[in-house]
C-alpha cells in the first residue's frame, strides 16, 4: 500500500501533466485566433469594440424589457381611470363596481378621458386631492372636538367697560382694557344680554336734541 508521501508526489505529477495540457490547448487556441485575425486583418481593438457594442445592445435590450414589464404591470395592477367627474374630480377605470356618480347615468360617454396623458393626469390629480382632503378632514376633526360643548354663533357680553362701552364675551384673548384689570368682576354685566342690546342701540342712535320751550 502506497504511502501518503508518495500519494502527494503523484498528485504533483499529475497536476503538472494537467497544466501542461491546459497551456497546450490555450497556446493551441492563441495560434488559431491570431490566424484568424491575420486572415480578415483585425486587431485587439475591433474585438474590444465589436464587444463593447454588444454590451451596450444587451443593456438597452434589458432597459427596454424593463420599461414594458413596468408598463404591462400598471396596466394590469393599477389600471388607468376612463372616466372623471368634471366637477369633482373623481375617476373610474371602468373595470369592478361603479360609483354612485355614475352607476345610474345612461350616457357615459360624457365622462370618458379622451386619452391617455389626461387620463395620467386624472391619475395624479386625485392621488393629490386624496393627499389634501385627509388634513383637511383630520383639522376639520380637531376643530370639531376643540369646540364640541361651546354655544355657537356671537356669545353674549360677560364684561363690560363703563368707559369706552367695549364688551367682551369671556372667551378667547382678553381684550387690553381687561387684560391688564387685577379684579375682572367690576366689569362684570350683571344681564349679559340686555346690557349687550343697549350698549349697541345706545352706540348706534344719535342724541335728541334738546326740546325747545
Amino acid at each position: 500500500m502506497p504511502t501518503l508521501e508518495q500519494l502527494h508526489e503523484k498528485m504533483k505529477k499529475l497536476q503538472a501533466q494537467a497544466d501542461a495540457l491546459i497551456a497546450k490547448k490555450a497556446q493551441a487556441a492563441v495560434d488559431q485566433i491570431r490566424k484568424i485575425m491575420l486572415t480578415h486583418g483585425l486587431t485587439t481593438a475591433d474585438i474590444e469594440a465589436k464587444a463593447k457594442a454588444r454590451r451596450e445592445t444587451k443593456a438597452a435590450n434589458g432597459i427596454a424589457s424593463n420599461v414594458q414589464a413596468k408598463v404591462a404591470g400598471t396596466l394590469k395592477n393599477g389600471a388607468l381611470p376612463k372616466y372623471r367627474h368634471a366637477k369633482t374630480g373623481a375617476t373610474w377605470t371602468g373595470h369592478g363596481r361603479a360609483p354612485a356618480w355614475i352607476a345610474n347615468v345612461k350616457d357615459r360617454t360624457r365622462f370618458l378621458i379622451t386619452s391617455g396623458t389626461d387620463a395620467a393626469r386624472a391619475t395624479s390629480v386625485g392621488t393629490a386631492g386624496k393627499a389634501k382632503t385627509a388634513p383637511g378632514k383630520a383639522a376639520d376633526v380637531a376643530g370639531a372636538r376643540a369646540h364640541k360643548g361651546q354655544r355657537k354663533g356671537p356669545q353674549p357680553a360677560k364684561y363690560f367697560d363703563p368707559k369706552t362701552g367695549a364688551t367682551w364675551s369671556g372667551r378667547g384673548p382678553a381684550p387690553a382694557w381687561l387684560a391688564a384689570a387685577k379684579d375682572r368682576t367690576k366689569f362684570l354685566i350683571a344681564d349679559a344680554v340686555a346690557t349687550k342690546t343697549s350698549t349697541a342701540n345706545k352706540a348706534g342712535r344719535p342724541k335728541s336734541p334738546p326740546k325747545r320751550k
